[in-house]
């Protein structure tokens, strides 16, 4: 049973004050049924109000990015275990945000979800293919390049992370992948690690989700959830994605 996970994702948004009313709002808003599952991811400077507000709350924390390595002469870098020491289960890997505007490419993204696990970590592995990309047909050679890569490090330790799909286009742009399309590729996704001989990962989908369109994505077989942008900021709407 994979269960279901909704993921916020901040971005680089956030203060000490507003954080608090966001965070406060919902740890007393959020009632899980059964096998649902709630995390944020927030900016680093905030891993530690994170642990302070979500301590012994059913809301997991985590961070946006982490190194490749361990420690070192990387400024402004953090390692895995910093990131650890502050409680974080989770961490991002491969946001399409970290592809696009600081060159990360597929096999930087596997050293890092490694170095995650090595810490104890859960890495949210992210794929996701631009709008060329898709408008070419592109789709499934990017995703399964992509998803591959960090499978051929991690192998049957790929059972320990998330993976999540996030097509380049529905990324703050207000369009959204149809469920059908959602599906589409994650049953892709769910075949290349059912081939790995981890099937069970959970997949979320992420790209301009909403209380409005949570329901019918998390509908499909496949989709296990939602790693989710703007909406997570605004607690009403993160609280009813949750429970879509």
């Amino acid at each position: 049973m994979r269960g279901r996970l909704i993921v916020g994702n901040w971005k680089m948004n956030g203060g000490v004050a507003q954080n608090a009313t966001l965070l406060n709002a919902l740890v007393a808003g959020w009632k899980p049924a059964g096998d649902r599952a709630m995390a944020v991811c927030v900016p680093f400077p905030y891993l530690g109000q994170a642990r302070e507000l979500l301590a012994g709350s059913a809301i997991g924390w985590g961070a946006q990015d982490v190194s490749e390595h361990a420690s070192g002469a990387y400024t402004g870098e953090v390692a895995a275990a910093m990131i650890a020491e502050f409680g974080a289960r989770y961490v991002l890997a491969g946001h399409s945000e970290r592809r696009q505007y600081h060159g990360e490419g597929d096999g930087q993204v596997a050293a890092k979800a490694k170095a995650a696990l090595g810490a104890g970590l859960t890495p949210i592995v992210c794929v996701g293919e631009t709008l060329a990309e898709r408008e070419a047909g592109q789709t499934a050679a990017v995703v399964t390049r992509q998803i591959d890569a960090v499978i051929g490090v991690l192998g049957g330790a790929m059972a320990r992370t998330v993976v999540a799909y996030e097509p380049v286009w529905a990324i703050g742009t207000g369009r959204t992948a149809s469920p059908e399309q959602a599906q589409e590729v994650h049953a892709l996704l769910r075949g290349r690690l059912a081939a790995a001989g981890t099937a069970d990962v959970k997949l979320l989908y992420g790209g301009s989700v909403k209380a409005a369109n949570a329901a019918s994505l998390f509908g499909m077989p496949d989709v296990d959830g939602g790693l989710v942008g703007g909406a997570s900021l605004d607690a009403n709407e993160f609280l009813a994605i949750g429970l879509a």
